[in-house]
């Protein structure tokens, strides 16, 4: 295996959470409508460490760890016109979204807040606190990432 890459996806628990995940063991990561996120995913290799970010809940943090078991897979959800994530521009012979398939890895005994997480690590160290970053997908350093498994493991 080459170097593992550590990094960072958002979902609110509310639409997807990691109970969600470990219930159904691997997942579909789709419905990334930024091309940053899109791009990031596009990086990610087979064997990645993912953690998992609950957002737009009180209070958001790290919750869980998932691992990228497939990538460079076409988005299905930019084709259905039923689905919240629909894109009408893009066309099946030349697909604008990309999406990575999961599976669980654990649910952390520990929730980590991005409160924790801000008295660690300043923005130069990880986007994910940097004021206005609404990325869904980043990358974090395997230093950081480290130190991340670290404070969830000693909890």
């Amino acid at each position: 295996m080459t170097n593992v890459q550590w990094w960072l996806m958002k979902s609110e628990p509310n639409v997807y959470s990691i109970d969600d995940l470990r219930n159904e063991g691997t997942t579909l990561w789709d419905g990334i409508r930024n091309y940053q996120a899109r791009n990031f995913m596009r990086e990610m290799q087979i064997g990645d460490q993912v953690f998992f970010y609950h957002s737009n809940c009180k209070p958001p943090g790290i919750t869980g760890l998932m691992e990228v078991i497939e990538t460079n897979l076409i988005d299905p959800t930019q084709f259905d016109n039923k689905s919240n994530y629909f894109d009408q521009k893009s066309k099946k012979e030349n697909p604008r979204w990309d999406c990575a398939k999961l599976k669980y890895v654990r649910k952390f005994s520990k929730f980590l807040s991005l409160k924790e997480i801000s008295q660690i690590f300043d923005e130069s160290e990880l986007i994910l606190i940097r004021k206005g970053n609404r990325l869904s997908i980043m990358p974090i350093m395997s230093n950081i990432a480290l130190q991340l498994l670290k404070t969830l493991d000693n909890s």
